[in-house]
């Protein structure tokens, strides 16, 4: 096994052991031990050094492309999302990226920890290829703009309620000082990191379980 398989490896079986009792929602480091959230990191940081797409955006972005599942985070809106008011909790949360159109769409779901309601809150976005400081040309770095944000209820105490899919729709926010940016900082078929503008960590696994959720419109 080579170096960069191995370090992957010890990352995923890390992240597995965490997830064990997160009914498939994200980690994130609020959620660890200080020593445990730094192990990950560490890995996280092996792992990006061993790139085997060290231009994912010139030679890779087909492997952009699909659904990707949230498996770890320290970005700070999906912290938020972690502690949800009236009984909710947030479940799996996925990321849906149309290379061609250069879109994608972020949906987080959402249930009640009694089963009364389900839903889930999706954003749409577009993006672009950024050059990094003295970079000649595209690299890794994507440009991105936050279009909507829809919120939906898909059942209620097991009926279904398409009449509240979506039931609102809200322009969504960006930062108001400077362009979100998301450096995809380690690609291959099954697994993703990725680095915001404000430093904050993602790491998705490739997912085939999102066949309702085919656009991003």
């Amino acid at each position: 096994m080579n170096n960069q398989l191995l370090i992957k490896e010890k990352l995923q079986d890390k992240l597995e052991k965490i997830q064990t009792k997160s009914d498939g929602s994200p980690v994130t480091d609020l959620k660890l031990d200080k020593t445990l959230a730094e192990e990950i990191e560490q890995l996280t940081t092996e792992l990006e050094s061993v790139n085997p797409n060290i231009y994912p955006l010139l030679y890779a972005t087909s492997l952009l492309e699909g659904a990707w599942q949230l498996q770890y985070s320290t970005a700070r809106e999906i912290r938020s999302l972690i502690s949800l008011p009236l009984g909710l909790k947030l479940g799996k949360v996925y990321q849906v990226i149309d290379v061609a159109n250069k879109s994608f769409f972020n949906l987080a779901k959402v249930k009640h920890s009694l089963g009364l309601i389900s839903g889930y809150v999706k954003v749409t976005a577009s993006f672009e290829l950024a050059k990094e400081d003295l970079e000649p040309q595209p690299n890794k770095r994507l440009n991105v703009y936050f279009d909507k944000r829809y919120l939906s209820i898909e059942n209620i105490v097991g009926i279904n309620t398409p009449q509240l899919n979506a039931f609102k729709v809200v322009p969504a926010n960006n930062p108001t000082s400077r362009t979100a940016t998301l450096d995809i900082t380690y690609l291959d078929e099954t697994l993703r990191i990725g680095r915001g503008g404000d430093g904050s960590l993602f790491i998705l696994s490739k997912s085939n379980d999102l066949s309702d959720f085919t656009s991003s419109s």
